[in-house]
């Protein structure tokens, strides 16, 4: 069974978001819900130099999530692959799942009242393509890595 992770090299990243911009694109997400985030780190000195280090934070896709388990219609859903996504169509919006998980990963769509979460544009994924995210990142930091679970 494949796994996916989402990697950030962050010497690579200039923080443009445009990751973020191109996941809302594909997605039709409105201002509002964000699928990952990126940040940067406070300013560090390495050897006197001053350093900053952006930091990529998106869906962990757990492998016993608590979104999964706490959703009352049962929306949100774990692939064999180990992909967590929600279905659409079964989402009543009660935002059970973000305060589910950990790191309040889904998030609430103003415009359909339902959640979304990162699902490493699943349907991308499933015609042979990459998430948005990566094929759009400028400078090539973002990769998505599957790696065989044994």
């Amino acid at each position: 069974m494949n796994t996916y992770n989402l990697y950030l090299n962050s010497k690579r990243c200039i923080g443009c978001h445009g990751c973020v911009v191109h996941c809302k694109a594909n997605k039709n997400l409105p201002v509002g819900p964000i699928l990952c985030e990126i940040s940067h780190e406070p300013l560090k000195s390495v050897r006197g130099v001053p350093k900053t280090e952006f930091k990529f934070r998106s869906c962990y896709h757990c492998e016993d999530p608590f979104c999964v388990t706490i959703c009352p219609t049962e929306a949100m859903k774990k692939r064999e692959d180990g992909i967590v996504y929600v279905d659409v169509p079964k989402c009543i919006g009660c935002m059970a799942c973000a305060g589910a998980c950990p790191w309040g990963i889904p998030q609430h769509n103003p415009e359909t009242n339902k959640a979304v979460k990162c699902d490493y544009c699943m349907d991308r994924l499933d015609a042979g393509l990459q998430p948005a995210c990566v094929t759009k990142c400028t400078t090539h930091a973002l990769k998505l890595v599957a790696m065989k679970e044994i």
